[in-house]
Parts: C-alpha cells; structure tokens; sequence
C-alpha cells in the first residue's frame, strides 16, 4: 500500500516525508483496517516528525497521523459492533502506525461510527481533539459543574480549544455554565463566539484585567483549562480561580512551579489522551467517548472544528498541513481529504 512517511527525525524546513510503498498492516484479534479517507493533523504530528526516527529492527519508516476517518474494511476475530463497509473515525495509539496511508489497523475499541450527517474531512478534525477535551474537563469526577460554574478556556480558537467550548456548552451542565474563552485576533474571537463561547478575552493582555472588564470577578473561576502557554499563566491562574478550583493542562511546558497554588488548594490535572492506549488502561473508554460524540453531533450540539480542508494523498497536501500548523496562527483544525 501507499504511505506517506519519513525514515529519520526532521524539523519542518528540511520536511521529508514522502510517497512510499510499506506492506499492508496486518490486523489482530482486536483490530479494524480501515481505508483511510481523510485525516488531521495536530501538534503531536510535528512533535513526533522531530524527534522519532525509524525502527531499524523493524525496518519500518515511521507515518503519522492520529486523526482518522475511514471505512471498514475487514475486522479482526474478536472484534464486536463493526462490520465491513462502516464509516469510523478515532484517534488511534501513538505508539502504532499513523493514519497517512491508504489503510491503517486500529483497536476497535478507541473507535466509533462517524456522525452520519459529517463528511469524511469534516470528521476527521474531530477524535483527538474531543476525547482530550473529554477526558480532561469531563471525565474527573472530582469537577462538578452547575449553572454557576465558571470556565476559562486558554486558546479557544485552537483545535482543543474548539472541542472544550462546545462539550462544555452541551455536557457539562444543564443550564450550561458559563465559558469563557481567550483570542487575541478578531478572526480567533469569531470562531471561539462561534463554538459557542458566551465570552471572549484578549490572553495579549492581563487575564485579571480583561474579566473585570466583562463584569467577571477575578478569583471566581471554577477551572481553568490551558491547551497552550501554560507555563506564561502559571502566576496568574491562582488569582483567577476560586479555592479549590481546578487547573487542567494538556500542553507541555519545561516545569510546572505550582507551588502558589497551595494556598487555594487548587487542584491540576494533566491530561494526555495516548495515556489510555500507552498503557492499555480503559481503551474502551474512548470509543464510548466518540460515539457520544456522534450523537451530540448528530443532534446538532456539536459541530466540525474543521476550518481548513487540503485535497490529495501526497506529501505537498502534508506539508502544507504541517507548515499551516506549525506556524501556530491556524483557527479550528487543518484537514487532509484523501479523496477515494
């Protein structure tokens, strides 16, 4: 089959992932192959193409990609709920081979029925994003939310971003609570408005200065959700959020001093959604989460976050998904139809 990969670890200026012929995966008991209609790209794609080279023992280039729509095409012995000819998405594992290439194996488990009123792009921006969106505000009990809550979103425009506004809008509470999401361009503060944002800040200015302005008392949060930059708000966060508030991350800064928010008991989470599959701890979970997912999409609560669609299987449509990526500007996700 065709795969579009690389042998040895690079940065984007020297990008040399290519077209190239790897044997069909095999599949095992667990395992759907899907032929692989569209993916998107996220900052695991870039991180991984920078520091992972190929597997000499196994003589394997290393592909990519950990966002996929596809179609069944044969399932594994063991597997339950899929058949051949499904329409699927998911995210996958980190440690199997990506979804750039015409098919991939995938545990069913971490799988789910695409939303039947997506295309294959439009549901491709969608698994990552939503199950670590998921996991991380929704799936620790110990946050509770109500009417009253209070959630600032760190990087609302962004792929993460996007899913939280929308999950928090339609799960975490009936009324929901109130979200309030940064952007620091008018295009940002658009989308985030249109992901169903009730409020928008500038994070170019102070954090404290910009709620008060919106009528929103400093040290009132409920939790604080950082997809990027964490590390730049690590002084601020205690100020913005009520005693025994909550700070969830899923960037990854050099350290994390948070030894000023003892003084609040404030809690933080760290969450990384290949933890599951790393581990092979309550992989089931996340198929559950997509296909939740599906219904709220297909009920009309959640929508794509896809915002900018690539057409072709080859390395040129990569590459600029990639470089679009990287240049940390893009709004909503960066998609890759395959076509087929």
């Amino acid at each position: 089959m065709k795969a579009l990969a690389y042998r040895n670890a690079h940065a984007l200026a020297d990008f040399s992932i290519a077209e190239t012929e790897v044997p069909l995966p095999e599949i095992g008991p667990d395992d759907l192959l899907v032929r692989v209609r569209a993916i998107s790209v996220n900052p695991v794609d870039y991180k991984i193409r920078s520091s992972r080279s190929w597997n000499e023992k196994e003589g394997r280039p290393v592909i990519l990609g950990w966002d996929v729509a596809g179609t069944v095409d044969k399932v594994g012995g063991a597997v339950a709920g899929f058949q051949p000819g499904d329409e699927v998405y998911y995210a996958g594992a980190l440690l199997r081979d990506g979804g750039n290439a015409e098919f991939q194996a995938v545990d069913h488990r971490v799988v789910a029925l695409k939303p039947k009123n997506l295309g294959f792009p439009e549901a491709a921006a969608l698994p990552l994003t939503m199950v670590t969106a998921w996991e991380a505000l929704l799936e620790r009990r110990m946050i509770e939310y109500t009417k009253d809550s209070k959630v600032l979103v760190i990087g609302g425009a962004g792929g993460v971003g996007s899913a939280a506004i929308q999950l928090l809008k339609a799960k975490a509470s009936s009324p929901a609570p109130l979200v309030i999401a940064t952007a620091s361009r008018p295009e940002t503060e658009a989308w985030c408005k249109q992901m169903g944002a009730d409020l928008v800040v500038n994070h170019r200015n102070p954090l404290a200065d910009e709620l008060k302005a919106l009528g929103v008392v400093p040290g009132t949060l409920d939790v604080v959700f950082g997809t990027t930059q964490s590390a730049q708000y690590l002084k601020t966060i205690p100020d913005l959020l009520r005693p025994f508030g909550h700070f969830c991350l899923i960037d990854d800064p050099g350290s994390l001093d948070i030894v000023g928010f003892k003084r609040k008991s404030i809690s933080v989470h760290w969450e990384w959604m290949f933890a599951k599959t790393l581990f092979g701890y309550r992989k089931e979970s996340q198929g559950r989460i997509l296909a939740e997912v599906t219904r709220l999409v297909e009920a009309g609560k959640v929508k794509t976050t896809a915002n900018r669609v690539l057409r072709g299987f080859s390395a040129a449509a990569l590459k600029e998904a990639h470089t679009l990526l990287e240049a940390g500007t893009s709004v909503g996700k960066v998609v890759v139809d395959f076509g087929g």
